[in-house]
This record gives C-alpha cells, structure tokens and sequence, in this order.
C-alpha cells in the first residue's frame, strides 16, 4: 500500500541514497503506462527493472471464478509484461539494461491449491526465457527469481497447519526470508550476472 512504499523509500532515504514511491496498478495498462513514463521523465533512462508485484490466494482450483482467475492473471503475468515493453525501448536504445522477474516456485513445479497462481507464474518463467532471446541482441539481461514458501504478509494468512507442513517439507526446515529473495535479485541486477540471462533461481531452502 501507499503507506509501506512511503515508508520503504524513507527508508532508503535515511541510508543516504535516492529513493521516491510512485503508485503503480499493474492490472491496468493506462495505470502501468503513465507509471512508466513518470518514472523516466523523473529518473531518465531506466537501467534496471524488477518485477516484483504478486498476489495469490490458497483454493481449490473447482471453487475459483473467472473474475478471480482474470485477477491472478493480469497481476502476476499481464502486468509484468506491460511494465517490461513500456521500459524496454529505453534499453534497446542504449543497448543495455537488466530485467528481473519474480515468479515462483509454483511456476516450476506446481502448488497445491495455487493451480491458476502456478499457472501465471509459470507463463512468466517461460517469458522470461524467451525475452531474454529476443532481447540479447541488445545486451539486455533478463532472468527469473522463483521464491519458495517465504515468511511475508501473505505467509501470514496461511493456516498455521499449512504452514507447519510447508516447514517439514523445505530441507532447511525454516520458511524464507524476504531479504534472501532481495539477494538473489540485487545478484541478477548487479555486475556479476553480466554473462547470464534467460535463467531462472529458486530460493526455497532445497524444495
């Protein structure tokens, strides 16, 4: 919400470095194109971008609606590619930049009760690769982070049964951290993952 991405970017701020919150609706493409062009008339060319929005809700596939498919689906993988080919040009133009999605490990392997959320997710995977193919030319990076079960907000919501059994299952026997999913991403946008792209990195503690 508004009040966390404020505070998020004081935050920033507090640590010396630059940092302003702009809301975005990645659902809507009028939303995600004048997001975009704010950004850049305010920061200039865009180097690196993340996408990080998701949003999931744990049910049996027979129970859901269309809307709720629809919902699924245009923030977890429609909204993602709207934000990308609104950024991209900049990129291309200059011949570099570097693009991270975050998708999940239910794209990869498939979750229980998640079954239209892996499905979403999985379509960003396998856009991922595929954009990192067409976008190569141009020196463009674009790779995945697939996380597992980590401890967020959306975590919380999760029955405690569930969660208990998610935890036997991970080898590392804990749930992720937020700032574990962080590392690999800041790995895939920093200059160590020059040479690396249409790749996909789970962070799930072995799952």
């Amino acid at each position: 919400d508004a009040a966390t991405g404020e505070a998020s970017a004081a935050a920033i701020r507090e640590q010396g470095h630059q940092a302003t919150f702009m809301r975005v609706d990645m659902t809507d493409a009028a939303s995600v194109a004048d997001f975009a062009a704010t950004a850049q008339a305010a920061c200039g060319p865009i180097d690196v971008l993340i996408n990080a929005a998701g949003w999931g809700r744990t049910a049996p596939f027979v129970e859901g609606t269309p809307e709720f498919w629809g919902k699924l689906v245009a923030l977890n993988f429609v909204g993602p590619m709207m934000l990308a080919k609104a950024l991209l040009p900049g990129m291309m133009e200059r011949t570099r930049g570097k693009i991270v999605n975050i998708a999940s490990d239910a794209g990869r392997v498939g979750s229980l009760g998640e079954t239209v959320y892996a499905g979403a997710k999985g379509g960003l995977i396998a856009f991922t690769k595929s954009l990192a193919r067409e976008t190569a030319r141009y020196q463009i990076n674009v790779n995945c982070v697939c996380p597992g079960p980590t401890d967020t907000p959306l975590m919380a919501a999760v029955p405690d049964k569930v969660k208990d059994a998610l935890i036997k299952a991970i080898p590392f026997r804990r749930l992720g951290k937020p700032e574990e999913v962080a590392d690999a991403v800041l790995f895939f946008a920093g200059p160590g993952a020059a040479y690396i792209t249409g790749q996909v990195l789970s962070v799930s503690g072995g799952l």
